[in-house]
C-alpha cells in the first residue's frame, strides 16, 4: 500500500499531466489522466504507438461509467457485478464526452476496474478514469515486474511506482458487449467457460482485429 504522502505527490503529477507507471493485477500500466488530450498524446509518443490504436482506460471501483459509455446492457451489468474489479476489460459504446484521440476515432471504449490495491488507491483519490495500456513500448511483450518497466522508461516518465510482481501477469480477457451477442476478443485471465458461468448468452470468439483498447492482437489469417 502507498504511503499517504506518497500517494498524495503521485495524484498531484497527474492531475498536472504527468504520466506515472503503476501496478495492476495482470501487468504494468503506463498511466495518465484520460480527460488530457497532451496526456494521451505523450502517452501514445512513449510507446511509439500508432495513433488508430485505442487507449483503454482504467476507473475506481464503483465508479459511474456512464461517464464514459450511455449504453449498458444487462449482459454487460452482469459482467461487471461478477468480475470488476478483475483482469476483464469491457468494449462499450462511448459517450460523446470521450476525446477521440483517446480511442483512435472510434465510437467504442474499453473500460477496466483493477483489481489492485496500489491502483484502486490512486484511481479512488483521483476520482477519474486513466488512460492506462501496458507500460512497453508498441509490440513489446508487457510488463509483469518493475524491472521491465525500469528498462525502458526510467528517464521517461513522471515515476515508476513498484508494487512487485504482476499477481496475474496475464493480460485481461476483452469482451466486447456493444451487442446483444457479446464477442470475446481476447482470452486472457478470464476463460470463456467462466464467462459463461455468469452470463447465459452465447459468446461469439472474434479474434481478427488488430485496434482495440490499446491492445494488438494478431491479423486473421
Amino acid at each position: 500500500m502507498l504511503a499517504a504522502a506518497k500517494l498524495k505527490n503521485i495524484v498531484t503529477l497527474l492531475q498536472g499531466g504527468g504520466v506515472v507507471a503503476l501496478p495492476t493485477e495482470t501487468v504494468y500500466a503506463l498511466a495518465g489522466d484520460a480527460r488530457n488530450l497532451s496526456v494521451i498524446k505523450r502517452i501514445f509518443e512513449l510507446k511509439k504507438r500508432p495513433l488508430h490504436q485505442p487507449l483503454s482506460v482504467l476507473l475506481p471501483q464503483n465508479y459511474d461509467i456512464l461517464a464514459w459509455t450511455d449504453q449498458v446492457n444487462s449482459i454487460a451489468r452482469r459482467l461487471i457485478d461478477y468480475f470488476w474489479p478483475g483482469p476483464l476489460t469491457l468494449v462499450f459504446r462511448k459517450n460523446k464526452s470521450v476525446l477521440s484521440e483517446l480511442v483512435g476515432g472510434r465510437e467504442t471504449i474499453g473500460l477496466r476496474v483493477p483489481d489492485h490495491s496500489i491502483a484502486q488507491a490512486i484511481l479512488r483519490a483521483l476520482a477519474c478514469g486513466l488512460a492506462a495500456p501496458s507500460a512497453n513500448l508498441y509490440t513489446q511483450c508487457s510488463p509483469t515486474n518493475v524491472d521491465h518497466v525500469r528498462q525502458v522508461f526510467s528517464e521517461q516518465i513522471d515515476t515508476i511506482i513498484d508494487g512487485g510482481p504482476c499477481a496475474v501477469g496475464i493480460a485481461s480477457t476483452i469482451v466486447d458487449v456493444t451487442k446483444s451477442i457479446p464477442r470475446i476478443l481476447r482470452l486472457g485471465a478470464i476463460l470463456k467457460k467462466d464467462l459463461q458461468c455468469v452470463v447465459d448468452s452465447e459468446f461469439v470468439e472474434d479474434y481478427s482485429t488488430t485496434m482495440i483498447t490499446g491492445i494488438t492482437l494478431p491479423e486473421k489469417k
